[in-house]
């Protein structure tokens, strides 16, 4: 039985909701809390800015409304 649309982009928003809940949770961000700067920045605050950009990124690409493929008779 093949996936509605529907179906898919709610398996696909779960999937981002879980990349963004381990990239944001305790044992990666400790990875990035280095007394380390990168171009001024602490290191963690960019790790955390690129995560969310990421996650973002994920969520306009999933949530934009896609073309549908109907058969038309005709």
């Amino acid at each position: 039985m093949p996936m509605s649309p529907d179906s898919r982009k709610t398996r696909r928003l779960a999937g981002i909701f879980l990349l963004g809940w381990v990239l944001l949770n305790y044992p990666i961000l400790s990875l990035f809390n280095l007394p380390a700067s990168w171009d001024g920045v602490p290191l963690l605050y960019a790790y955390v800015f690129a995560a969310w950009s990421l996650i973002v990124g994920l969520l306009a690409v999933v949530s934009r409304p896609g073309r549908t493929n109907h058969d038309t008779d005709g």
